[in-house]
């Protein structure tokens, strides 16, 4: 990245503070290139979907936070190389550890260029070093492929998405607290649960920079998501608290654009804890007091000024989500509702009220009109339980198609119109005569997401899930995690 380049793209950061710019240029690749950006006269950082940093420690080479995914990989290797090059006093500094910050695969398939640089040079391989959690995550990633491959298939509008088997595991981990020293820099690891159970901070107090991994992201925080496992949104709050209390004067997040500024850093974090210290003790108190799943979901209130902080936009998680994680880290998977505790087979069910209410038709048609009412949740339950019912009926799976479709269009977070797509698409197959690759990829947007093009945050996205049906253009974050 060029001097240029680099005035533009904190230019740009700033703007992306202030609210007048999105996350679109930075997460697109826009300044992903083979040069990595100084924040700094040690630091270099490499913008893209999924961060990575660069550690300048003088005698004792390079030492990364995070790796990045598999598409960035080549170009993070290039970059670095040219971080540590040799000049005529010093020869080339060697990548001397890499710290994985969690075990998701956005942040750890950029490790396999320096491991075979480093076998082809007959130098030792990078250390790499993560919480010891990690490599039960990816024990539980090679026995669990398939899930993974189907739920992120349908929560990015990827159809050929395939979930790896193979990872580069870490050589050195640690339980709750580790301090490494390479050559003028401490780098302090901290364990904290949040998004994942295995999330590492990194804090190197010589330089007052703080490195979150995905304890922040630009968005209302990952504490929900409802097709992965187990979020800890105390916990992460915990964890914020403790960050903003370092005083910070650079935070590079996981996910995002670098934050420059001591009192902006502490805004932050503070704001994000706040959030979540609000579900948590919002839930908490009606859980208490006796209240069924549904109640909770509807009767926790989210702080509206927290959601309009550009670091907080529900675009890739939401805050009801996170409300339903909660209730299942405190209370388990029962909602209080008799009949879901040994439920009858959904088709079943959905088959008798379409009975009762005079043919499954009738149901689409009263979803139809609910639709047009802008009562989008209630025409999606009538859909759905028409679609049970009869499954090949072209009528009703247009209904279901649009009603969906139009769901996806409404919402603000990838999560939900990732499965609304999903949904949109199987009905638009069955009215079409087609396949659910070819709905979900008629649109210009849904081609791009199917080719990969996912990213986190707001972005400007010019197409809406038309899924064989006349939806709306509106914004579409895209994500993956």
């Amino acid at each position: 990245m060029t001097q240029h380049s680099l005035d533009d793209y904190l230019a740009y950061v700033d703007r992306v503070w202030q609210g007048q710019d999105t996350l679109l240029a930075h997460l697109s690749g826009a300044y992903t290139g083979d040069t990595l950006a100084r924040i700094g006269e040690r630091t270099g950082f490499l913008p893209a979907f999924a961060n990575v940093a660069v550690f300048d420690t003088g005698s004792d080479g390079l030492v990364l936070v995070d790796s990045g995914d598999i598409r960035t990989a080549g170009q993070l290797h290039t970059a670095v190389t040219a971080f540590g090059a040799a000049t005529d006093s010093a020869p080339r500094k060697e990548v001397r550890s890499i710290v994985y910050t969690h075990g998701h695969v956005d942040h750890v398939f950029g490790v396999g260029p320096f491991d075979e640089d480093a076998r082809a040079r007959g130098v030792a391989a990078p250390e790499v070093v993560a919480h010891e959690a990690v490599a039960a995550r990816f024990d539980r990633y090679t026995e669990t492929a398939g899930y993974n491959s189907w739920i992120n298939r349908r929560q990015f509008g990827v159809p050929a998405l395939n979930w790896p088997t193979r990872y580069r595991y870490p050589d050195t981990t640690y339980r709750d607290r580790l301090t490494l020293r390479y050559g003028d820099l401490t780098f302090e690891l901290f364990h904290a649960r949040g998004e994942t159970d295995d999330a590492t901070y990194v804090w190197i107090p010589e330089l007052k920079t703080l490195c979150t991994g995905d304890l922040f992201i630009w968005n209302s925080p990952n504490a929900g998501n409802p097709q992965k496992v187990q979020r800890y949104p105390e916990d992460w709050a915990r964890a914020l608290r403790a960050m903003a209390e370092l005083g910070a004067e650079v935070l590079l997040p996981g996910h995002g654009v670098p934050i420059v500024g001591a009192p902006r850093i502490a805004q932050a974090l503070g704001d994000s804890a706040e959030l979540l210290e609000s579900l948590c003790t919002q839930t908490r108190e009606l859980m208490n007091a006796g209240l069924r799943l549904d109640e909770v979901l509807h009767g926790v209130k989210v702080p509206a000024e927290l959601l309009a902080k550009p670091y907080l936009h529900p675009a890739y998680d939401e805050p009801e989500f996170v409300v339903r994680n909660l209730w299942r880290l405190w209370g388990g998977w029962y909602d209080q509702n008799p009949a879901h505790l040994k439920p009858a087979p959904e088709a079943e069910l959905a088959a008798e009220l379409a009975e009762a209410a005079g043919g499954a038709v009738v149901l689409a048609r009263r979803a139809a009109d609910l639709l047009g009412r802008g009562e989008l949740r209630l025409a999606a339950h009538l859909a759905e339980t028409a679609a049970l019912a009869a499954p090949q009926d072209r009528e009703v799976a247009r209904v279901r198609a649009e009603v969906y479709a139009k769901r996806a269009a409404a919402e603000s977070s990838t999560m939900a119109q990732g499965v609304f797509r999903w949904a949109a698409a199987e009905s638009a197959a069955v009215v079409e005569g087609s396949d659910l690759t070819t709905e979900l990829t008629r649109s210009e947007g849904g081609r791009r997401r199917a080719a990969g093009a996912i990213s986190v945050g707001v972005v400007a996205d010019e197409d809406g899930c038309a899924c064989g049906s006349a939806a709306d253009s509106g914004t579409a974050p895209e994500a993956v995690r």
